[in-house]
């Protein structure tokens, strides 16, 4: 059972171009084996960027009590599965962050191995999470442990996009990061164009994939194919529909 959780922009109806061809092309690969979690933004673009750049650097000290994690969860056991389950979490963008928190729960609820007894894979794209986060180390050592098993970060990550691990190791850091992709031009590490430039040919490169269909093919073609990670029937299956949505495009 693969779950989904997409970027800020979404709503429970409403996706960008990539978050909306990514559902689709994944529903005629895997039909009810893939669903997207839902209910676990805010109404708004900038409430959900600010509560992910507050969140993507270390686990949710309560993440029980935390109204997108609990949910989340909830979503993710939410089908009764057999206790062989092979669980597939995916996610994107600043939808990482609720991704990677919810994953270091599920792993610490799932230690005895009540709940499914495969480690489950964890993929993180075009993340803003930082691999030299606490968060991430955290995820690290659940994977040694045994509870993640394929933890899929750098080979989804758009060389050249700057939002790519833009949460940082502080709360402090990730906000002069993201004001810095805002207002490159006061900025020393980031150069434009700026974050909120959408426009498809000169906008920010985070931005101008978001509008595109091709980012869903290679984020499929990368972890079904690839890696794998759904088994041979659905990589199969995969390269037939990639192949498909290539010609019509």
């Amino acid at each position: 059972m693969v779950w989904f959780f997409p970027g800020g922009e979404t709503r429970d109806n409403k996706f960008n171009v990539f978050t909306g061809s990514f559902i689709r092309l994944m529903k005629e690969i895997m039909d009810s084996d893939f669903d997207f979690i839902r209910g676990v933004y805010y109404k708004t673009n900038m409430r959900n960027v600010a509560w992910a750049l507050n969140n993507s650097q270390k686990p949710l000290r309560d993440p029980g009590h935390n109204k997108f994690i609990d949910l989340a969860f909830k979503q993710l056991i939410s089908r009764g599965y057999a206790p062989d389950t092979q669980l597939i979490i995916m996610s994107s963008s600043s939808g990482s962050v609720v991704a990677a928190q919810t994953a270091c729960y599920l792993a610490e609820k799932n230690r005895e191995k009540l709940l499914f007894s495969k480690p489950f894979h964890l993929a993180l794209v075009a993340s803003i999470v930082s691999t030299e986060s606490e968060l991430f180390s955290r995820l690290e050592v659940h994977k040694r442990n045994g509870q993640i098993g394929m933890l899929i970060h750098n080979e989804l990550q758009d060389e050249g996009d700057s939002a790519t691990g833009v949460g940082s190791t502080t709360r402090f850091k990730a906000w002069v990061n993201a004001l810095g992709l805002i207002f490159p031009i006061f900025s020393l590490k980031h150069k434009g164009p700026s974050f909120l430039n959408t426009h498809p040919v000169n906008g920010h490169l985070h931005r101008r994939r978001s509008q595109t269909v091709s980012k869903a093919l290679d984020f499929i073609e990368t972890l079904l194919v690839y890696k794998e990670l759904a088994g041979e029937h659905y990589r199969e299956k995969a390269l037939t529909v990639i192949d498909l949505e290539k010609k019509n495009i």
